[in-house]
């Protein structure tokens, strides 16, 4: 198993690392909007932006194209398209616990790819989040894109529920 960190650098923006190496970030527009950019360490960058009337679908592109698609199923869990290199693929982005939360990323085979668990910073009102990686997912080709995605999967899940416990809602 490999360890990345997701560490929050200001309210809008987390730094994703493997030790002291930079792997990329994820910039968020706004608070409370899930339009962000994805910045790898080689200078790539994607776009993730919201489709549809409810916004509900989040898609990651690159220039005009679409690399991965995401969105919450009727049972939370988060279903991931990816479309890399001409072929598509599935994973599921679930959440497991209560008061040991954490979240798996699970192949379309049934494989675990890895476990990410928030840490929320209290002094800082944020979230940190601390990823373990399988050897499969370290195998995968465009494994940056999917770590980064999986932070900005958590945050969607965890804004999602704290909009559904809101009062009023």
């Amino acid at each position: 198993m490999t360890e990345y960190q997701a560490k929050s650098n200001g309210s809008l923006s987390f730094d994703v690392t493997k030790g002291d190496s930079q792997i990329g970030k994820l910039i968020y527009q706004s608070w409370f909007t899930f339009n962000s950019t994805l910045e790898l360490a080689n200078g790539l960058i994607y776009t993730i932006e919201p489709k549809g009337f409810w916004g509900t679908t989040i898609e990651l592109k690159d220039g005009d194209k679409v690399r991965l698609k995401f969105k919450m199923n009727w049972n939370g869990d988060i279903v991931i398209q990816t479309y890399f290199d001409g072929f598509e693929k599935g994973y599921v982005f679930k959440h497991k616990g209560i008061f040991k939360e954490s979240f798996l990323l699970i192949d379309q085979d049934g494989i675990e790819l890895l476990v990410t668990k928030p840490q929320i910073k209290w002094s800082k009102m944020n979230y940190e989040y601390q990823i373990m990686v399988s050897d499969a997912f370290e195998a995968l080709a465009n494994k940056e894109i999917l770590l980064i995605t999986s932070v900005h999967c958590a945050n969607y899940y965890m804004s999602m529920m704290m909009a559904a416990g809101a009062p009023g809602a």
